[in-house]
Formats: structure tokens, C-alpha cells, sequence
């Protein structure tokens, strides 16, 4: 089966998505392949989790995302205290209306911050389930619709785990993909010296594309071509992790919904109107590893899920050249 070639708009595409990707560059340096991994999330219509020490720049990431979009942005200091109705909005009594009326919650927002979100109770973190998998938020009974784009990027600390509350699977299994920054490399540490030194950098940016901008480019990523034989690639390698001896937990389907997803934008950043096998595998790390969960014996063994993965995109048989297209 041949792909049809993308639309005129391809070049338009790779533009936009080159340009978020430049101008977030101008503040975090050094980590070209995670800002496209987050940018190819939002596009992909997903939301990012982003695990790290402090200090790698986590927040920072978020906001220089959102401030290079023209959209509505919030963030969200996630805290023991904080309640369900601060995410979604409460309805409030209107004296002079004679009636109650909605205030809408930051969760109301075309790109949301959860700051620290695992030290919020886990009644907190579940106010998040039906937006970020339905874009859709249920208050007092009545359903209100999210505008698209929206998506959730929340940061955690994964070394201290005193007054947090992990995650449950159900809500992990939400976040398309898991962004780790880790530490600069020493040249580009000098650079942040100079480019942070004074003032942030971060003041200095601007959009540089709008909301329908990037809702069109979903649009245009979705019309991205998956062979027939690409697709069983992709249900092979969810269903290797399910039978897989060092792993207890499986990926779900919404994983390979998610990874097909993600590889249509890959390959549309790259000019490409169809996926490939490497678009694949170049994302089943981000995509897979926080949806997995090892066996004690094989954590006794001192393995990790990235080798698990790793051994298991290196096994699963491949489809050829010729089939993809």
C-alpha cells in the first residue's frame, strides 16, 4: 500500500514546529531532543510528565512552551492542601443574578502546569482524570468542554518522597510521555552562565505561532500515514511488554494509541507524510517506561525498564522498507 502524499502544507508544518522548538531553545540550552519530545506530545494532543532533580529547568520548560504558543496558560502549585475544586472551578452564589454561577478552575487553560503534582492527595490528582482523557471538565453535574489545544505537563521531584503521594497507574497512564532533562553538559552550562546571568532569558520571548496554529497542525499530524504491517509493529511491541519475564505490568492499549499518535508527529516534524519504523522506536522509551513496572526478581538483578525496552524494540521483528509506504 502506498501513502498519499501530505498535503502542500508539509513545509508549513515542519516551520511551525521548528520554530516553537527554536524559540524554547533560547531558554533551555542544551536538550534539543526533550523540548521535541514535549512539542511533539502537545501536537499529538497528549501530556507530557516531566521527572527530574530540581533545578534542571522542569518548570521552566512549561512556561517557555506556553509562552511561545498564543493561548491561555496556568500553573498549578500542587500542595497537600489543595483541593479538587481549585483544578476544576466551583460554582458560587450571585447575589445580584439571584442564581449560582461557575467559576472556571485553572484546569481551564489551553496549556496547564502541575507543579510538584505528587504532593497534592490523590482526590486532587483524580480532579485531572476526565480532562486530560476526555478534555472535558464535569462539575456539579454539568459537563464543560476544554478548548482545544490543551494539554497537562506536570513536574515531579522522583528522589524525595517525603509528603508526596505517588501517582497511581491509572493516572500515569494519561501522560502520553515521560521527559527526563537530566544535568547540562559543561559547555552548555557555560552558555546558561552568560545567557541567565544577568537577567532571564525567558522574559525576552515571544509567540510565535497562535492557538489555531497548532490545532491545525494536529489536525495535519492525524493525516499522517501508518501502514497496515507498521501498525502490527506497533501492537507487537505493547503486547511484547505484557508477556515479557522481568515485567509484572504490561503497556495498555492507550499506549499504542499514544505511540502511534506521537510517531505520526515525528514523522510530520520531519517532513514525511508517512511513519517509520525508526519513529517508532525513537519513542518507545518516553512513551512505555512509566507504564511498565518490573518484577521484584528483576529489580534484585539490578534491571531497569530502559534496558527491559531496549532488549524488547531490539527483538520484535520489524517490517520492511517497502511495507511502510
Amino acid at each position: 500500500m502506498t501513502a498519499e502524499p501530505m498535503e502542500s502544507g508539509a513545509a508549513w508544518f515542519t516551520e511551525r514546529f521548528e520554530t516553537i522548538v527554536s524559540n524554547i531553545e533560547r531558554v533551555i540550552q542544551g536538550k534539543h531532543e526533550e523540548i521535541r519530545l514535549v512539542v511533539q506530545t502537545l501536537i499529538a494532543g497528549g501530556h507530557a510528565l516531566v521527572e527530574d532533580v530540581p533545578g534542571v529547568g522542569k518548570t521552566l520548560l512549561a512556561k517557555s512552551l506556553a509562552r511561545s504558543i498564543d493561548c491561555s496558560f496556568h500553573r498549578i502549585q500542587f500542595t497537600p492542601d489543595l483541593l479538587p475544586s481549585d483544578l476544576t472551578g466551583v460554582s458560587v452564589w450571585d447575589r445580584e443574578r439571584g442564581k449560582f454561577v461557575f467559576r472556571r478552575g485553572p484546569v481551564f487553560s489551553n496549556i496547564v502546569l502541575g507543579d510538584e503534582i505528587n504532593r497534592a492527595s490523590p482526590k486532587t490528582q483524580a480532579a485531572l482524570l476526565e480532562a486530560m482523557e476526555e478534555r472535558q471538565v464535569t462539575v456539579d453535574g454539568i459537563t464543560r468542554p476544554l478548548e482545544p489545544p490543551f494539554m497537562v505537563i506536570a513536574t515531579q521531584n522522583p528522589i524525595e518522597h517525603e509528603g508526596t503521594y505517588p501517582l497511581p497507574e491509572a493516572q500515569l497512564d494519561r501522560f502520553m510521555t515521560r521527559v527526563t532533562l537530566g544535568y547540562p553538559s559543561r559547555s552548555k552550562e557555560l552558555e546558561m552562565l552568560d545567557a541567565h546571568g544577568t537577567h532571564s532569558v525567558f522574559e525576552d520571548i515571544d509567540p510565535v505561532v497562535r492557538a489555531d496554529e497548532v490545532v491545525a497542525m494536529v489536525r495535519q499530524a492525524a493525516m499522517v500515514h501508518v501502514a497496515p504491517e507498521l501498525k502490527g509493529y506497533l501492537v507487537d511491541l505493547t503486547e511484547a511488554t505484557r508477556v515479557d519475564p522481568d515485567l509484572l505490568l504490561g503497556a495498555s492499549p492507550r499506549a499504542t494509541l499514544f505511540l502511534q499518535r506521537a510517531a505520526r508527529v515525528r514523522a510530520a516534524a520531519n517532513g514525511r507524510g508517512y511513519v517509520t519504523p525508526d519513529d517508532v522506536k525513537a519513542l518507545v522509551g518516553s512513551t512505555l517506561s512509566h507504564r511498565v513496572i518490573l518484577r521484584p526478581e528483576a529489580q534484585m538483578r539490578a534491571v531497569s525498564v530502559t534496558e527491559v525496552l531496549a532488549r524488547i524494540a531490539g527483538t520484535v521483528p520489524v517490517p520492511g522498507t517497502a511495507d511502510i509506504r
